[in-house]
Order: C-alpha cells, then sequence, then structure tokens
C-alpha cells in the first residue's frame, strides 16, 4: 500500500466509527467514500450520491435506499478535492456535485474523509473549480462565466475526446478562481448565471473534517478552523 493509499485508508477507518446501527447515512463518491464504505458493515442503511457508489454499496451489502423526502439523513460521509480555512471545499473532481450536494443538505451532520495533502491556505490553490451546467447553449454559458471565473473549460473523458456527462446528463466546465476571489462572494454570482447547475464550492456544509496521514494518523478539522 502506498503512502496515499495509507492516508485514505486511515481517514476512512476514522469515518467508519461514526456510524451506529441505528444511523441513516448519506455517502457521497469517490476513492475515500469507498473504502469507508468497506469498513460499513451490512446492512447499514445509506443514500448514495452516484451511480459508481451505488454499484460499490449494494455489492459490500449496504442497504440503499432512495432520498424520497420522508426522513432525515442522521450523517453525511462524503470527500474533497480541496479542504480550506473554516471548512470550505472544493469538491466535483468525480463530477457528482449536484447529487453530493442534495444529500449533503438532507443531513443533520456531513463528515468530510480526505487525505490531509488536500488542506490548503486558500480553495483553488491547487484545484480547478467544477461547474455543473445544462448542455443546451453551454457555450455560451461559459462565456457569461467568463465576467466571473476566466478560462473556464469543457471537462472531456480524455483530452480532445467527448465532453464528460454526469448522472444527471449535464456537462461539467472546470475554471481556475482567481487568487484575490472570496468564496461566497463566488458562489453567489455563479448562483445567478442562467444554465448553471450547480457549482463545487461546498461552503458553511461540513461540521467536521476527518484528513488521514501518510503514517496512519487522522488530523481532526472542525468547522470554525482556520488555516
Amino acid at each position: 500500500m502506498n503512502a496515499r493509499s495509507e492516508a485514505r485508508e486511515a481517514a476512512a477507518a476514522a469515518a467508519a466509527e461514526l456510524v451506529t446501527p441505528e444511523m441513516t447515512i448519506g455517502l457521497g463518491s469517490g476513492r475515500a467514500v469507498w473504502a469507508t464504505i468497506a469498513r460499513l458493515p451490512a446492512g447499514t442503511r445509506a443514500v448514495v450520491a452516484s451511480d459508481r457508489t451505488r454499484e460499490i454499496a449494494l455489492s459490500g451489502g449496504i442497504d440503499v435506499l432512495e432520498l424520497d423526502g420522508s426522513f432525515e439523513l442522521d450523517l453525511a460521509i462524503d470527500g474533497a478535492d480541496e479542504v480550506g480555512p473554516e471548512l470550505g471545499l472544493i469538491k466535483g473532481g468525480g463530477g457528482a456535485l449536484l447529487r453530493e450536494k442534495i444529500v449533503i443538505s438532507a443531513a443533520r451532520e456531513f463528515v468530510v474523509v480526505a487525505e490531509a495533502s488536500k488542506k490548503v491556505d486558500r480553495l483553488g490553490e491547487g484545484f480547478r473549480l467544477p461547474i455543473e451546467v445544462v448542455r443546451f447553449a453551454w457555450q455560451d454559458t461559459r462565456r457569461r462565466l467568463g465576467s466571473v471565473v476566466p478560462d473556464a473549460e469543457l471537462r472531456t473523458l480524455t483530452e480532445g475526446s467527448d465532453p464528460f456527462v454526469t448522472d444527471e446528463g449535464h456537462y461539467i466546465l472546470d475554471a481556475p478562481i482567481p487568487a484575490e476571489a472570496d468564496a461566497r462572494d463566488l458562489a453567489s454570482a455563479l448562483e445567478t448565471i442562467p444554465g448553471v447547475v450547480e457549482h463545487g464550492l461546498f461552503l458553511d456544509m461540513a461540521t467536521l473534517a476527518l484528513l488521514g496521514r501518510e503514517d496512519g494518523g487522522v488530523e481532526r478539522l472542525e468547522r470554525g478552523y482556520q488555516a
């Protein structure tokens, strides 16, 4: 097992310890979440945020439920591409940001599970911001995004290939975040642009981050954390 896998497994083990038998949980997407699923007992009740997570959960004996509005989730567990001050996050590297935000919003608590290397001093420091857009006139949506985030690029399956399509049938544009941008102002601006379905800024949502280290330890960051 390499150092990054060791860190991921440490975080996953810490997240799995938070799940108790009476809970109904939400599961996001990504390798850290899938490592957590491997540590959950069969029969755990969960809502999932991606088709791939559904496959992995079902193969592990998880009781997968639909988020039908009849219950509230006790806990959501999901990964992050960057973890910034005050537990602000960038998510969406796997393309499931819309469903992930819905699942997280349905939970009383949201715990981030990731490697410690994902911690940054500023969101956008090393990862582009995913922005989910409808396919209709996506080029014009990108043009209008230019006043907020420059140089947004259409995500493709491989370089020069067909566009990546989300589980909900949308495209994703990935854009650098200007160093001077305020994350909250940026989120508000993106939400006003027609054609934008969702963005990968997850602010004021996480209550705890479990960040695995290469030595097998886990760093715990609570809301209010400052870099």
